[in-house]
């Protein structure tokens, strides 16, 4: 699977984790020229904002890892411009990572979720 196919198949698999959690998707994959945010979702009257990282395994090192400090910054500058575009100045946000390791082919995906990484 190339990286632009896992990501997409970590964001589904990370979309559907947070559906069964109760959260309501409000966008997927709002991209401004700073930055991208690869869910935006709702629960419990707070905005979250979500960054997927999808590995095939963590042998190197877990997926979060590679939310830097730039990446940080790109998001926290995309989610204030989301924010501003929907009237969501009102509610709470945060900022989430969820870390999804694809593993072999007769493996379920394993799945962490990291509630406000930063």
């Amino acid at each position: 699977m190339n990286p632009a196919a896992r990501g997409r198949a970590g964001e589904q698999i990370a979309e559907e984790h947070l559906r069964a959690k109760g959260y309501e998707v409000l966008a997927r994959n709002f991209r401004v020229r700073a930055g991208e945010i690869d869910i935006v979702a709702l629960r419990d009257g707070v905005i979250v904002f979500v960054e997927v990282k999808c590995r095939a395994s963590a042998a190197f090192a877990p997926p979060g890892a590679a939310v830097t400090a730039r990446k940080r910054a790109h998001m926290r500058t995309a989610a204030s411009l989301w924010l501003a575009g929907h009237d969501g100045d009102r509610l709470p946000a945060r900022f989430d990572v969820i870390e999804v390791i694809l593993g072999l082919p007769d493996k379920a995906p394993r799945i962490h979720h990291i509630v406000d990484a930063f």
